[in-house]
């Protein structure tokens, strides 16, 4: 299987490794299991930049930015801070709070962990991880090993226009429909982010060619189902219930627009997912 080119740095490259299952990912409503995914190298965007001195965006970009260089508006031109964990640390519930979890430097499908910072308070760093709940954030010590990054890419899934826009900056850079949960087991709305992405090396298996895995769990799974509560943007073998509320709660996607965001979206990326 043919490596993806990747920015990141040498710290981040990582060979395509076979998995021995992908029952973890996760409520997509269908009834067979999955191929064995395989992982693909990671492709953070931007240049390493500690949080306290961010790296100006690229003079193509400068457009992106608004004239009133509001704090919002810097953030967005600057692009959203992410790390990368390079060693086990310990996820508290706020700073120097209880321990609520920890976080290893690869993920289960054994990408490198690569998390969004949302807060930072007194140098500490509240992220979005899968070793909580949905919708709630874990505090990293400012002592804890980790590479920032910082991306302009975002991505916004609309569950009543069936359809994911990816942006990078203000700029749209991909677009295309999905098919959604259904309505006894709804896609979750929310604040997510890229932990993986995947290659299953069958096109014709029910992921169909490859995933982008969400931080995103399912807590609305069907009784007797055994297929995990991970939510993803994946391709499928049902392309005709794209558009359509078909799913346990993934968003299906035409497999040609998953291979662009594949190649497009860095690992820690955040996904608005909206009503």
């Amino acid at each position: 299987m043919r490596r993806i080119a990747a920015r990141a740095p040498r710290a981040l490259a990582a060979p395509l490794l076979a998995l021995a299952a992908a029952v973890a990912l996760s409520a997509c409503g269908d009834d067979e299991p999955a191929a064995a995914p395989a992982v693909l190298v990671p492709t953070p965007d931007g240049v390493t930049a500690p949080p306290t001195a961010p790296t100006p965006p690229p003079a193509a970009d400068a457009a992106d930015a608004p004239a009133e260089a509001t704090p919002a508006a810097r953030r967005r031109t600057r692009g959203q801070l992410t790390v990368h964990v390079t060693r086990p640390v310990r996820l508290r519930s706020s700073p120097d709070g209880r321990v609520v979890g920890g976080l290893t430097p690869r993920t289960e499908f054994d990408s490198p962990t690569v998390l969004p910072v949302l807060r930072e308070r007194d140098g500490w760093l509240g992220v979005l991880t899968t070793a909580l709940p949905n919708g709630r954030i874990g505090w990293i010590s400012p002592n804890a090993a980790l590479v920032p990054y910082r991306t302009r890419f975002s991505v916004v899934a609309s569950l009543s226009r069936r359809e994911v826009v990816v942006r990078r900056g203000r700029r749209v850079v991909l677009r295309f429909p999905i098919a959604v949960g259904s309505r006894s087991t709804p896609t979750p709305t929310g604040r997510f982010a890229v932990t993986d992405k995947l290659l299953t090396n069958d096109p014709g298996s029910v992921y169909g060619c490859c995933i982008v895995a969400l931080s995103a769990r399912q807590p609305h799974t069907p009784q007797g189902w055994g297929g995990g509560d991970r939510v993803a943007i994946h391709a499928t073998n049902l392309p005709e219930t794209i558009g359509t509320a078909a799913s346990l709660g993934c968003m299906r996607a035409p497999a040609e627009a998953v291979r662009r965001a594949v190649r497009l979206v860095p690992l820690g990326t955040i996904v608005r997912v909206r009503a």
